[in-house]
């Protein structure tokens, strides 16, 4: 949505089918999409559903509203948030918060009983919408979660894997376009596009942390702006490690997104200023002289030691600048696989119920147009 102003751009004039997003499970999809709609405006007004809502339309969401609010205002192309937002969009909607018009992304969103949500502004011609992120949703995500093993990145076409995907993506018809699994492919110019361009000023803090960084979450929220709070003028550097590194320290099927899906991930939070993708797990002398840092920090979280045994904070400890944050969040990624598992019945229908009215969309779609085309040929 986009708040009315001097410099709001004009209404569009061509309606087009569009997706409406909970922002469960927040991704770079969402953060770009975000990013798409800012770029139509100047001032963006995010809606963000409750949980009762969302129940009602989807299913269960693996994040609380309390917790999506913080997600969703985290990302730096958003101005301001509405909590609490209707599922359906109306003309009172965008009154009420005084936008010109909403956007959203090129799938459909569908209420219970299978109508767009978007169906009314789409008629006035207050509605925009932005390109889909291929290779992610929340489908996919969830299918790597359960897929436990280290080799989900390179082998998304084996059996097992697509078994997991099935059961979360496909209704009993095929796949819909919109809730199926796609390949992510990382680009420079993808990465320009989330980068801020900005460089360290003179009187700058510049503060360093890496991690995995992995589903990038609320608890990484927390911490990013406790860390961002260190320093009157902070620039804060991200060091993401790479999967394989992630993978040495953390076991199971970790990294669940791999390391171009986690540099988008960080970019797109409002905290982060900078990502050195691929950091050296120790924080040794060459880097922190390279980028000039002020100060370390690191969370509550366990420090696993380094291939050798050592610690991998040693050289930041003794000159001084090391220091343990606490962000008030023990939230982890194993937190958040854990809730995906132990509601796993749950999120399976959720999806194929959602799917399964996508289908019917499509069915809808084709029969009216293969009706049109037999009315033109009768002509």
């Amino acid at each position: 949505m986009y708040k009315k102003g001097e410099h709001a751009k004009s209404t569009p004039k061509d309606p087009q089918p569009g997706q409406e997003a909970d922002y469960d499970m927040v991704h770079y999809g969402h953060s770009n999409q975000l990013r798409q709609a800012k770029a139509m405006g100047d001032f963006l007004i995010v809606g963000v559903h409750t949980d009762a809502e969302i129940s009602k339309h989807k299913g269960p969401p693996v994040f609380t509203q309390a917790e999506r609010y913080k997600m969703v205002r985290a990302i730096k192309w958003v101005d301001e948030i509405v909590e609490g937002a209707p599922y359906v969009t109306t003309l009172e909607t965008l009154d009420k918060y005084n936008c010109d018009f909403c956007v959203h992304g090129d799938d459909i969103t569908l209420t219970v009983d299978g109508k767009d949500t978007y169906a009314e502004v789409k008629r006035e011609g207050r509605y925009r919408e932005c390109k889909r992120t291929q290779g992610v949703s929340t489908t996919d995500l969830v299918g790597r979660m359960l897929l436990m093993t280290k080799a989900h990145h390179s082998n998304m076409v084996s059996s097992y894997y697509q078994q997991h995907t099935d059961n979360f993506g496909k209704g009993p018809k095929g796949h819909s376009p919109w809730t199926g699994v796609s390949q992510f492919l990382q680009t420079s110019q993808k990465i320009i596009q989330f980068a801020s361009g900005k460089e360290p000023q003179p009187g700058d803090t510049i503060i360093y942390v890496a991690g995995a960084f992995d589903l990038f979450h609320i608890g990484h929220v927390d911490f990013l702006e406790m860390v961002y709070k260190q320093a009157e003028r902070p620039y804060v550097i991200v060091g993401l490690h790479f999967d394989q590194e992630v993978n040495r320290y953390k076991g199971k099927n970790y990294p669940i997104m791999n390391i171009h899906e986690r540099t988008l991930s960080v970019l797109a939070c409002r905290y982060v200023s900078e990502v050195v993708i691929g950091a050296p797990y120790a924080v040794g002398k060459d880097l922190l002289d390279h980028f000039k840092v002020d100060l370390v920090c690191h969370g509550k979280t366990e420090v696993f030691p380094d291939k050798d045994g050592s610690d991998p904070y040693a050289e930041p400890r003794k000159r001084g600048i090391f220091r343990i944050i606490n962000s008030g969040n023990n939230l982890t990624t194993d937190d958040i696989v854990q809730r995906i598992i132990e509601n796993r019945l749950q999120f399976e229908a959720r999806n194929q119920k959602k799917e399964a009215k996508e289908m019917a969309v499509i069915e809808a779609m084709k029969r009216r147009e293969q009706q049109e085309q037999s009315g033109a040929a009768a002509q």
